[in-house]
């Protein structure tokens, strides 16, 4: 089932170019075409976290299946980037709703740093797949309801 990691890692990675497409189109002044560019990018963004979250609870995460002595910076990295895409999401819906609210100032300001913290999110997200599943052969897969109900 390395198809939905897969799946999941394009579409975040498709996010994080449209953001870039995004922001050079409002350093351009084309404003519309920036708005499509955002909303593809959060659209993007949500169709990661549905096949994320359905393959979380339904098939389980999978442990890291790399050498034991690399496992706790793993872990460490795996912490940075779950962190860095908790604050990138909250940022992200808080510049949407700031734009969809016309409130432009203030979006103007928190715009720029969502970006930031959203590259930085996918980009870590992107490394965490390619340590999983390229890199090294994923470790042992639970899902949500296995490990709640001990079967």
């Amino acid at each position: 089932m390395e198809i939905l990691p897969t799946i999941s890692t394009f579409f975040i990675f498709l996010s994080a170019v449209l953001v870039a497409i995004g922001w050079r189109l409002i350093a351009t002044d084309r404003p519309k075409a920036h708005k499509k560019a955002m909303i593809s990018a959060a659209i993007s963004a949500l169709l990661f976290f549905i096949i994320y979250m359905s393959r979380t609870i339904f098939i389980g995460n999978t442990s890291f299946g790399g050498p034991e002595e690399l496992k706790v910076y793993y872990t460490i990295f795996l912490i940075f980037h779950i962190t860095l895409a908790t604050v990138g999401a909250v940022f992200g819906v808080v510049t949407l709703y700031l734009a969809f609210k016309r409130k432009i100032s203030k979006h103007r300001k928190i715009g720029p740093i969502t970006s930031i913290i959203w590259f930085g999110s996918a980009s870590t997200g992107i490394v965490v797949y390619l340590l999983l599943y390229v890199l090294y052969h994923g470790g042992h897969t639970t899902s949500l309801f296995k490990a709640i109900l001990g079967t």
